[in-house]
């Protein structure tokens, strides 16, 4: 650890928060399913295969252009089982309170949750709810757990990616960040952008009927597209190009990033996945993305290099190159 106190970085997506968890967490949790780092563990139980994943949620404000705190953290953690090839079944939910919390706005979102849980086919089958002092929490925290079987015969992960893999993007990245920055009233910005917070299990249905090799899939959360392939390309090991202008990104996206200075490529999306399978399985795969109303955009834009060295490059739109890393601020706190 480089700090000696937890700064907001530390929760990004990005450079410090990969140090924090290969620092303080892995040391002390180490074990065969941990140490893959990726979106789900995967473990065998009984002769069937199974998927489990828990995430937090802490998005400020609580209510935004296309979503909600209680939506987001049903579709996160459904997206999260949904990407490592498995059909989710079973959530949790738990609440933190703080005292002095609008009960109107409670009820707001566990509406919501319910309503998105209906919509992805899963159930909140248990919970819990703790009240902490005033001052001692921000309004709600959510945490959701969820658990999912995989009937998928291949092995979705980074390490089975191979030289050769189109890298294909579902849509328009940084739709989410661009919605959270519009709704915070300190940049007085006005947008018409829209969070694409959403569940994509029904998305990942379509993509896993028509290839038997999909090699890996991630759900483009903090960080951005930028730091999901940073990390993909650094499990891999293999050298990961992608095109600036096959990138797709709505123009209220890049107006506001070029008002604040942001990079598009690392901010945050929450219904958008990112797609490794091999070249001649690249055209069905779109074809069956694109047939679907969260895939209508879906982009070809790169390619896998060579095993060996694992890094993430961008040709770039005006005719060059640069090697892309993972970001080591804090782009947009409590984005998610």
């Amino acid at each position: 650890m480089r700090y000696d106190k937890i700064l907001l970085e530390h929760g990004a997506g990005g450079l410090l928060m990969s140090e924090l968890i290969a620092g303080m967490f892995l040391p002390r949790f180490d074990n065969v399913y941990l140490e893959r780092l990726e979106d789900s563990a995967v473990f065998q139980l009984g002769g069937m295969r199974l998927c489990f994943s828990t995430d937090s949620y802490v998005v400020d404000p609580l209510f935004f252009p296309g979503g909600d705190i209680g939506s987001l953290a049903v579709h996160g953690t459904v997206n999260d089982i949904a990407v490592c090839g498995g059909t989710p079944l079973f959530l949790s939910a738990g609440f933190i309170l703080e005292e002095g919390f609008d009960t109107d706005d409670l009820e707001k979102i566990v509406d919501s949750m319910a309503r998105a849980a209906a919509g992805a086919g899963v159930k909140i089958v248990t919970g819990d709810t703790k009240v902490v002092a005033r001052g001692a929490a921000d309004r709600i925290f959510i945490n959701v757990s969820g658990i999912g079987v995989i009937h998928y015969g291949g092995t979705i992960s980074p390490r089975s990616i191979e030289p050769g893999d189109a890298v294909i993007v579902s849509g328009t990245i940084g739709d989410h960040g661009a919605a959270i920055l519009s709704a915070r009233q300190e940049f007085g910005l006005r947008s018409s952008i829209l969070s694409d917070s959403a569940p994509l299990n029904l998305l990942v249905e379509s993509i896993l009927k028509v290839s038997p090799a999909i090699h890996c899939m991630r759900d483009v959360t903090r960080g951005g597209l930028g730091a999901v392939l940073c990390e993909i390309a650094s499990q891999s090991q293999c050298c990961v190009v992608i095109e600036e202008k096959d990138i797709p990104v709505h123009d209220g996206v890049r107006g506001i990033c070029e008002i604040l200075g942001l990079d598009p490529l690392f901010l945050a999306s929450e219904g958008k996945i990112v797609v490794f399978c091999p070249p001649g399985d690249a055209k069905r795969v779109v074809d069956a993305m694109r047939s679907h109303d969260l895939g209508r955009d879906t982009t070809i834009i790169g390619n896998v290099c060579e095993k060996g060295q694992g890094r993430l490059v961008m040709n770039t739109s005006i005719g060059g190159s640069r090697e892309v890393d993972l970001p080591t601020g804090e782009l947009v706190p409590r984005i998610c």
